[in-house]
């Protein structure tokens, strides 16, 4: 991971602390790498207390770069907790530590699957950057003019954070299309047919992916973005092959 020079290494927590400890042991080993580790923080289902302790230790270990998320409820939750949104959790964190963590938050070019409508969603996304973020990182999406008008719009309600698009390598196309349902990001129909003509011959799943995920980076770089944020779902060797392609 370290050879692909990344400027962080998210690592995610389950809601409600589920594996909050684990994920600290894990930014930890992460740091002692010399990569900047990047925990998500869930509001759902956590207490203030809870939430106010784990961002102690983060603190006590030198964890300045955090994403803070609202989180999905587990089934089987019945509580929400005390912070019910992003930008009260933002808001909680700048109250509680300052300046001390570079915060992070999400966008979705292509709204949030539970949105009530775009304005909703976009009245949502700038209340949460107001609240005290420091950066946006999207979810994925495979149409860069979504991204493009997603900035665009932000921008013209005063968001003058950096937004770095959210990339997704393609290497399983049942698993691809599950995700996308789940989290309402779109792929492109010529993509998903393709995809689906391959069956189970995942080389020729992974050389297309490689293709239009490369494509898509290309893109945005040359629109000079201010990073890739890539979501490696504990894998690697895509993301790392999109960056040497992108680096010959």
């Amino acid at each position: 991971m370290r050879r692909s020079s990344p400027s962080s290494c998210p690592s995610r927590s389950g809601a409600g602390g589920s594996t909050q400890q684990g994920t600290l042991d894990t930014v930890v080993d992460i740091a002692k790498e010399g990569i900047e580790a990047a925990p998500h923080v869930s509001c759902i289902g956590s207490s203030k207390d809870s939430l106010r302790a784990i961002l102690n230790e983060y603190r006590a270990h030198g964890i300045r770069h955090i994403v803070a998320l609202r989180g999905d409820l587990p089934s089987g939750m019945g509580e929400v907790g005390e912070l019910r949104y992003a930008s009260e959790l933002v808001s909680f964190i700048r109250a509680e530590f300052g300046d001390w963590f570079w915060i992070e938050v999400a966008g979705y070019p292509e709204y949030h699957p539970q949105s009530r409508s775009p304005r909703h969603d976009m009245d949502n996304f700038v209340r949460k950057v107001k609240a005290g973020a420091n950066s946006v990182i999207t979810q994925y999406f495979f149409n860069a003019d979504a991204y493009f008008r997603f900035v665009d719009d932000a921008q013209k309600l005063g968001v003058d954070v950096p937004i770095v698009p959210g990339i997704m390598p393609i290497t399983n196309y049942s698993q691809l299309m599950r995700f996308s349902e789940m989290c309402g990001a779109e792929v492109p129909r010529w993509v998903a047919r393709r995809l689906e003509s391959f069956g189970d011959d995942r080389e020729s799943i992974r050389a297309f992916g490689l293709d239009v995920v490369t494509d898509l980076c290309e893109r945005l770089l040359d629109a000079k973005v201010p990073g890739l944020h890539f979501y490696t779902l504990n894998g690697a060797a895509a993301t790392k092959a999109i960056c040497e392609r992108l680096n010959t």
